[in-house]
């Protein structure tokens, strides 16, 4: 079962490449100023896909190994098996935070605002739907005894590199620190899941591969969904938000 579902991502993953793309014109899409600026051209895109195609599959085939449980035993008496930090509810996000608080700075990015909150609501939608249904068909228990079959893959690893790899591409050319700086955060995420015992070392793995694949897809595709209402509008700002006390809602301003 593991193998075949192997063979179908990357099958799947693979056959995208053939799609046509055509590269247009990038621009500096910030929130006040407008610029026409220059990208790098892109990598080939099978290239681009190597590292997600690993992840998958080395967790798919290290998943319910005797490795990965050893693995997971060895992590636990390390931290102590009374660990546990919260702190990866926020990390998956921060990434996000970066990207339109760069926006708001007047870092150059490769699109505009509304262009970027498209495609991170697109990955996020394509990379935790894809999450959530190997869940449900996986039905893979929690490590420590748990009875939630939930396991595979790690949902909050999938959003924190679906977010990670939006910043990237955004600032990959313009301010590699910062387009580079999401993955720390990823990175901790996906350590925090295991140290907190919520998650084994292949579902980290397979989240984070369903995470950059998803977001690459949207990017590669991106200029078939090119439309944007804000494009010529300029000094508006809008981002999504979050407090504990309103919880999800947008940040909009205007300046005349």
């Amino acid at each position: 079962m593991r193998i075949l579902l192997c063979l179908v991502l990357i099958c799947l993953y693979f056959n995208t490449a053939k799609a046509q793309y055509t590269e247009a014109p990038d621009t500096n899409r910030q929130f006040i100023k407008f610029e026409k600026t220059e990208f790098k051209p892109e990598k080939d895109l099978l290239t681009q896909r190597i590292l997600p195609v690993t992840l998958i599959t080395a967790g798919i085939l290290l998943s319910t190994s005797t490795f990965e449980k050893s693995l997971q035993k060895n992590i636990r008496n390390a931290v102590g098996n009374d660990f546990y930090s919260g702190i990866d509810d926020y990390t998956r996000y921060a990434p996000v935070v970066e990207m339109y608080a760069a926006d708001i700075l007047g870092v150059q990015s490769k699109n505009h605002w509304f262009d970027q909150t498209k495609n991170l609501i697109l990955s996020s939608i394509i990379s935790n739907g894809t999450t959530t249904l190997l869940k449900k068909e996986v039905h893979k228990y929690r490590p420590g005894g748990s009875d939630h079959a939930n396991s595979f893959p790690s949902g909050h690893t999938t959003t924190a590199f679906t977010t990670a790899t939006v910043l990237f591409e955004e600032f990959k050319d313009t301010s590699p620190v910062l387009a580079y700086s999401g993955y720390v955060f990823a990175v901790t995420t996906a350590s925090l899941r295991l140290a907190n015992n919520m998650h084994y070392l292949s579902d980290v793995l397979v989240g984070a591969g369903i995470g950059i694949l998803a977001t690459k897809l949207v990017y590669h595709l991106d200029h078939l969904i090119a439309w944007n209402p804000f494009k010529k509008m300029n000094g508006i700002a809008f981002a999504p938000q979050y407090s504990d006390d309103s919880g999800l809602g947008f940040y909009f301003s205007k300046t005349l």
